[in-house]
């Protein structure tokens, strides 16, 4: 499998909660760049799955429309606080896809590279809106190569 991280675009600093936190006009237009971006270079996901957290779930749905594909399913387990091993054993339900993409959060998504590499601690840091790209990725097992790293910024 391949397995392709998305970390949410720019959101509100502030809202009635940190589940609450939207998009900004920024963020928005950042999320329609990921989808662009995917589209133009052949790396659409078969499947995209999104932490229920406002802000991940905007990114999500803006990213799959720009990019002409199905919206996002909602996983609970994206949500803040995820660990490494414990995703790698929820994406094993998505091992028949060729690529899967997530859209979650930080410092979950440098935890979840760093785990898969086998690097140390932070080794990586995974910024908003930006894409990262493993091969040979075989849920629940660690390991996995890396083949990209794109900052929205770069797109």
């Amino acid at each position: 499998m391949e397995l392709l991280l998305i970390r949410h675009a720019k959101a509100e600093p502030y809202a009635i909660s940190d589940s609450a936190r939207a998009l900004t006009h920024k963020g928005r237009e950042q999320a329609g760049k990921i989808g662009g971006f995917l589209r133009a270079h052949q790396l659409l996901p078969d499947v995209t799955l999104a932490s229920p957290l406002v802000r991940a779930r905007e990114t999500a749905e803006i990213f799959c429309a720009a990019a002409g594909i199905d919206g996002p399913i909602i996983e609970p387990w994206l949500a803040c606080g995820m660990r490494p091993a414990s995703a790698m054993s929820e994406l094993s339900a998505y091992k028949d896809f060729q690529r899967v993409a997530i859209v979650g959060h930080e410092p979950d998504f440098s935890y979840l590279a760093e785990w898969l590499l086998g690097v140390q601690a932070g080794a990586i840091h995974v910024r908003k809106a930006s894409m990262i790209l493993f091969s040979n990725v075989r849920p629940p097992s660690q390991g996995a190569c890396l083949e990209m790293m794109v900052p929205v910024s770069a797109v």
